[in-house]
């Protein structure tokens, strides 16, 4: 039986899925040949589907794309074998996985070891659910968007943990640890300074908080964009801060066991993750989709920024050295948690005074708050970032008489 009279329901604007056009057009294609009930199931898959898809094909672009700025950034060529410029090295990377053997380690939890590639991915997927990649264009618009990415990106950190622990390898396990030691503390600076730009948008909507960047966050909130994109580069275990894999043991981390499919998934989800983070980016700072003829390029200007994060995240990569874990510590608790708590204060103090008896911010109080933010900014990371450099330097100089010449083998003297 056919769909003949569309329930209020399931086209609500403000449902789950019924202020998104496409499901909209899909539902009411389908309501003429299906029942209502399976015209909104199938729509609602569909969608999902092209997300899912999306997201994994992006994975494989960041892949190849990553390789590639990391080549030119280190004077090397990168992938260049499989298609022009190396474009199918993803695809032949995925088949070699595939193709390998699935290995489950003797003495391993079975059913642990093998959710945690389900649980990676599907925190990236969760996450990118809310976000707007044009006007008025997401699988679901919340109006606690920031608190359900922050809520679902947690699930990372459990996954990260489980896999050190369900794989019977104590270097794993290690691995998890300091994995997870930097998430739960770099976690802490990104929420506050997640604080801020929901105060100045007054909404945890992400299309709200698009809407309400007349001026970028990046200018009215430099400390939170420094802050957010500092934190996240711990959390999505990259350079510098990757401790996961030490130095001193020639493993890979908590998912040094895993091999095959599993680990393909493991990959996909870290790509994905910067993927998803920078349209974070994007959304919270960049003022999203907007931009000269956002209505019908919207998606674009989206694609534009989100691609900025990436190449900023790749910039990092390529840049720094990698921490120790007491340097990596440090710099969450000495560096960013001050500068996210300043930020946070200067913020409060800043919407008080200057907003309406509306509770509105006007642009040019955006561009006040810009004008001094950008000053603070540069003032706070200037003193602290020297304050850090003195709490983290190598101990005192190693003396000739503690340190003695081996004859025929060089010695390294450290300042």
């Amino acid at each position: 039986m056919r769909c003949v009279t569309n329930p209020d329901w399931m086209l609500n604007p403000d449902g789950a899925l019924g202020g998104n056009p496409l499901f909209n057009l899909l539902y009411s294609a389908l309501a003429h040949i299906l029942p209502c009930w399976v015209s909104f199931l199938v729509a609602g898959l569909v969608i999902m589907l092209i997300l899912i898809n999306a997201v994994l094909l992006g994975a494989a672009i960041v892949s190849w794309g990553e390789r590639r700025l990391l080549g030119r950034f280190q004077n090397r060529i990168g992938p260049n074998r499989w298609g022009p410029f190396g474009a199918l090295q993803p695809i032949a990377d995925l088949a070699k996985l595939i193709t390998k053997e699935d290995i489950i380690p003797y003495g391993a939890d079975r059913l642990a070891f093998t959710a945690v590639p389900v649980i990676m991915v599907a925190a990236a997927l969760l996450a990118t659910a809310v976000l707007p990649f044009a006007k008025d264009v997401a699988l679901v618009d919340l109006n606690v968007g920031v608190l359900f990415v922050l809520a679902v990106s947690s699930l990372t950190s459990i996954a990260v943990f489980t896999a050190g622990w369900a794989s019977n390898n104590r270097y794993a396990l290690f691995g998890a640890g300091r994995a997870v030691a930097v998430l739960l503390s770099y976690e802490i600076p990104v929420v506050l300074s997640l604080l801020g730009v929901v105060l100045v948008a007054g909404s945890m909507s992400l299309g709200d908080i698009v809407t309400a960047q007349a001026v970028p966050f990046f200018l009215v909130q430099p400390l939170a964009f420094f802050v957010f994109v500092a934190g996240m580069s711990a959390e999505l275990n990259r350079t510098p801060f990757d401790v996961a894999e030490a130095e001193s043991e020639i493993i890979a981390g908590y998912h040094t066991e895993y091999s095959g499919i599993k680990f393909a998934l493991i990959q996909a989800a870290e790509f994905g993750g910067v993927l998803v983070v920078s349209g974070l980016i994007a959304t919270l700072f960049l003022a999203g989709w907007a931009g000269p003829v956002a209505d019908w390029l919207g998606w674009l200007w989206f694609l534009i920024k989100t691609f900025i994060g990436i190449f900023l995240f790749v910039w990092i990569r390529s840049t720094y050295p990698r921490l120790r874990l007491d340097q990596i510590m440090a710099v969450c608790w000495k560096f960013l948690m001050p500068l996210s708590m300043i930020n946070l204060a200067a913020v409060v103090l800043e919407v008080f005074f200057l907003r309406d008896a509306n509770g509105v911010l006007t642009t040019a109080d955006l561009w006040i708050m810009a004008g001094i933010n950008i000053v603070l900014a540069a003032v706070s990371i200037a003193f602290f970032g020297r304050l850090i450099r003195e709490k983290v330097r190598t101990g005192l100089p190693v003396t000739p008489a503690s340190q003695p010449l081996v004859r025929g083998v060089p010695t390294i003297e450290v300042n």
